[in-house]
């Protein structure tokens, strides 16, 4: 979008005209968030190709291998799950060059960031990103999106150009250095996850037909999870350092809470503070 044009809440960015025809981006990975972050990029007239053995990838997309897909792409995209990054990216090193951008989309940052620290090092410009959203985002067409761009050290252009891109996608853009979103990911992220996962477990279902207004913040938080990336509850938990810790602060405070409970204390000291002004 041109500085200074407005676009209305909810208005997707205008389609590029063409203006991105020499701009191509190879995406290695198609699973749900990749799928629909192809969609947004060809929305945005950028040309898109895509690798995924284990994908049915549409054959106006398709490339027969990796290094077909990355050939004299701008950008190339690891939407691979983050587990499988290292390996993937051992793979595709050799096929890399220097006028290319490498940027990672895992809801997980710091392994991510390092490991492209180490293997493409100062040669191959690269930065850490997290699109806050998903495929259910999209499909409700929730405005504003948000992205976090962590940028390497050796490449701040390459942070530069991420961010660009990403609000030409119609994103807000967070930076952070990968520790600090993998803190805040660990309290927001992984604690959403951690509850879903024990609810749907328990039987608590978003389907429940008998719920007071109360519970629809939860019932909302159930379908997000379950919709956007309920595959990905282990990678979440596990690659997230800190992920641990605050799960654990959390079932320290629920037992905290049981206790004073069925200690029948005070019903002022159970209260829910109001939010702060």
């Amino acid at each position: 979008m041109e500085r200074g044009a407005a676009r209305q809440p909810g208005q997707r960015p205008p389609a590029a005209a063409g203006r991105h025809r020499d701009v191509t981006f190879a995406l290695l990975g198609y699973g749900r968030f990749g799928q629909a972050f192809a969609g947004l990029l060809q929305q945005a007239g950028h040309p898109v190709r895509v690798f995924d053995p284990q994908a049915g990838v549409p054959a106006d997309l398709a490339a027969p291998s990796a290094a077909a897909a990355v050939d004299g792409a701008a950008w190339v995209v690891l939407a691979m799950p983050v587990p499988h990054l290292r390996e993937a990216l051992l793979a595709l090193r050799p096929q890399l060059q220097a006028g290319q951008t490498v940027l990672d989309v895992g809801s997980v940052k710091m392994h991510p960031c390092a490991t492209m620290d180490e293997l493409l090092g100062a040669q191959i410009p690269h930065v850490g990103t997290h699109p806050l959203f998903g495929p259910l985002s999209l499909a409700r067409d929730e405005r504003p999106l948000r992205a976090v761009v962590c940028p390497a050290a050796d490449h701040p252009q390459a942070a530069v150009r991420a961010g660009g891109l990403f609000r030409e996608l119609g994103c807000e853009v967070i930076e952070q250095d990968p520790a600090s979103h993998d803190r805040a990911m660990a309290m927001t992220h992984a604690l959403a996850f951690f509850i879903a996962k024990g609810l749907v477990d328990l039987g608590v279902d978003d389907g429940t037909p008998v719920a007071p207004p109360s519970f629809q913040g939860m019932k909302h938080m159930l379908a997000a999870v379950r919709g956007d990336a309920g595959h990905l509850f282990a990678a979440i938990q596990r690659e997230n350092p800190f992920a641990g810790e605050a799960r654990a602060q959390l079932l320290a405070q629920l037992e905290r809470l049981h206790r004073q409970l069925l200690a029948d204390v005070d019903d002022d000291r159970l209260a829910i503070p109001a939010p702060s002004a």
